[in-house]
C-alpha cells in the first residue's frame, strides 16, 4: 500500500481511536503527553544515529542526477555531490520535519488547547521513523536498491507513478551541456 494512503489510514483509525479516550481526565492527558514527548524523542534519537552512522561511513561514491522540474517550467539543474553528502541533507531534511510537527503541535496543545493531536502525532512519529529510509539502509541493514536506491524518488499519491530526480545518463548528458552553454555566455 503506498505510504500517504496509510499514513491517511492510520490517522483515520487513530482519531476513532482517540475519541474514546477521556482527555478530560488529567492522568490520562499526562501519559498522552508523555507518548508524544516519547515518540519525538526516539525519532530525533534515530536520525541523530543515522547521522552519526553516514559520517562514520563517510561513503564519497560521486552521485549524479537531475533534479526534478519546479512548478516554474525550468529544466532540473545538474546535481553533484557524494552518497554521504546526499544522505546527510536528507537526514536534515527529517529533522525539520520532526522539529516542524513539534511546533504545530506546540502551538495545536498549548494555545488553541487541542489534545487528540498529541495520540494522532505520536503514532504518526513512529510510523514515519520506520518508513525512512535512510533509517532502513543505515540502521535496518537493507541494500540500498530498488526504492532505497538514490536520489530518492517520492510516492505518487492514489498510485501515481513515483516521481524524483532524473537518473538516467541522457538526463545528466543534456544539463551537463546546458550547464557547459551557460559557462560559455
Amino acid at each position: 500500500m503506498n505510504a500517504g494512503i496509510q499514513n491517511l489510514v492510520i490517522s483515520l483509525g487513530a482519531m476513532q481511536v482517540a475519541r474514546k479516550i477521556p482527555f478530560d481526565d488529567p492522568q490520562i492527558l499526562l501519559y498522552v503527553r508523555i507518548a508524544y514527548v516519547a515518540a519525538q524523542l526516539l525519532a530525533l534519537g534515530v536520525y541523530y544515529y543515522v547521522s552519526l552512522k553516514i559520517k562514520r561511513k563517510n561513503d564519497q561514491t560521486v552521485l549524479k542526477y537531475v533534479e526534478a522540474p519546479g512548478f516554474t517550467g525550468e529544466p532540473g539543474a545538474l546535481v553533484t555531490t557524494t552518497v554521504r553528502d546526499y544522505d546527510l541533507s536528507e537526514t536534515s531534511k527529517l529533522l525539520r520535519a520532526v522539529y516542524m510537527g513539534i511546533a504545530m503541535m506546540a502551538f495545536m496543545h498549548l494555545y488553541l488547547k487541542y489534545t487528540q493531536p498529541l495520540f494522532i502525532q505520536a503514532l504518526m512519529g513512529l510510523k514515519n521513523v520506520y518508513d525512512a529510509k535512510l533509517v532502513s539502509i543505515h540502521v535496518l541493514g537493507r541494500p540500498a536498491e530498488g526504492d532505497l536506491k538514490r536520489p530518492f524518488k517520492t510516492a505518487g499519491m492514489f498510485g501515481a507513478a513515483p516521481t524524483g530526480p532524473a537518473t538516467d545518463a541522457a538526463s545528466i548528458a543534456e544539463a551537463e551541456k546546458r550547464v557547459g552553454a551557460k559557462k560559455e555566455e
